[in-house]
C-alpha cells in the first residue's frame, strides 16, 4: 500500500506538461521479417512529406482520444447557387467549390461552439479559446497530403476564399508552399469527396481539438412530409478530442453545421 501511495505521489509531483502529455508505451518490438522468402519484393522510400507527417499522425492517434460523429448535410441549394455563381464569374476565372461554402459554414459553427476553436494548454488543465478563424484544408499532392491555411476566414467572402484556396492548392501541387502557409490553423477540413467514399475517421491535427471530413456528394431520396424528393447529400465526419468535447457537444456542432449548409443564405446575411 505504501509503495502504491509513494508512486502516485511521485507521479503527481512530476512536471505537469510531461505527466499530462508524455507517455511511455511499452509496445512489443516491431516484427522484422524477410519478406523476400515469400515472394518478390521492392523497396520504396517514403516521401519527405510522409516521413515528416507520419510521426505526428502516430502521436495524434495515440495521444488524443478520438471520437467521430457522422451527419448528412443537404447541399442542393448550395450546389445550384455555386453553379450559377461560377457561370456569372466565368470570365474572371473564379471557381467556387463546395469546400469554400463549408469553410464559411464551419466559421459559423465555431462561433456558436467556441470550444471547437481551441487548444489544450501544456498542462492539459486549461482550454485556450481562439478568437481568430484560420481554417486549414487538406490538399492532395503527388508527394502526400499538406494542409494550407486560409487565414481570417470569418472576414472574407466566398469568392475571396475560393481564390486563396486555388492559389494555395496550386502552390501545394508545385511544392512551393512556405511553412507559414501551413501554420496557425485553429480548425481543419479534409475532403475526399473528389475521390469517393461515404464516411471516414479523420485524424485530429494537434494542437487542434477537432476536424471535419467531407465525402462524396450523392443524390438521395429525402421525405419532405408528403413525398420523396431527390436531394444532394454531403456526408460529414467530425472527429473531436474527447478530453475537451463530449458526445453531446459533438452532435450539436455537426448537426448545426449541417443546418447551416442546408440554408447558407441566412448565414451569409
Amino acid at each position: 500500500k505504501e509503495d502504491v501511495q509513494a508512486y502516485v505521489k511521485a507521479m503527481l509531483n512530476r512536471d505537469g506538461s510531461s505527466s499530462r502529455f508524455d507517455s511511455t508505451l511499452n509496445f512489443p518490438p516491431w516484427p522484422s521479417l524477410d519478406f523476400s522468402q515469400y515472394g518478390e519484393t521492392e523497396l520504396q522510400p517514403l516521401s519527405r512529406i510522409k516521413k515528416i507527417s507520419g510521426p505526428n499522425l502516430h502521436r495524434n492517434w495515440v495521444m488524443i482520444p478520438h471520437v467521430t460523429q457522422y451527419e448528412q448535410a443537404d447541399v442542393t441549394d448550395i450546389e445550384a447557387f455555386r453553379k450559377a455563381t461560377n457561370e456569372k464569374y466565368r470570365e474572371e476565372g473564379v471557381k467556387l467549390t463546395v469546400l469554400a461554402f463549408v469553410i464559411k459554414a464551419c466559421v459559423a459553427a465555431l462561433k456558436k461552439y467556441p470550444e471547437f476553436n481551441a487548444s489544450l494548454d501544456a498542462t492539459g488543465e486549461n482550454l485556450i479559446l481562439k478568437h481568430y478563424y484560420h481554417i486549414g484544408f487538406a490538399a492532395d499532392t503527388v508527394h502526400g497530403l499538406v494542409v494550407p491555411v486560409v487565414r481570417d476566414a470569418d472576414k472574407k467572402g466566398l469568392l475571396q476564399i475560393a481564390r486563396e484556396m486555388a492559389q494555395l492548392a496550386s502552390l501545394a501541387r508545385e511544392g512551393k508552399l512556405n511553412p507559414s502557409d501551413m501554420q496557425g490553423a485553429s480548425f481543419t477540413i479534409t475532403s475526399l469527396g473528389g475521390i469517393g467514399g461515404t464516411y471516414f475517421t479523420p485524424l485530429i491535427n494537434a494542437p487542434e481539438v477537432a476536424i471535419v471530413g467531407l465525402s462524396r456528394i450523392a443524390t438521395q431520396p429525402v421525405w419532405d412530409g408528403q413525398q420523396f424528393r431527390p436531394r444532394l447529400i454531403l456526408p460529414l465526419s467530425l472527429s473531436y478530442d474527447h478530453r475537451v468535447i463530449d458526445g453531446a457537444q459533438g452532435v450539436r456542432f455537426v448537426t448545426y453545421l449541417a443546418e447551416v449548409l442546408a440554408d447558407m443564405k441566412e448565414t451569409l446575411l
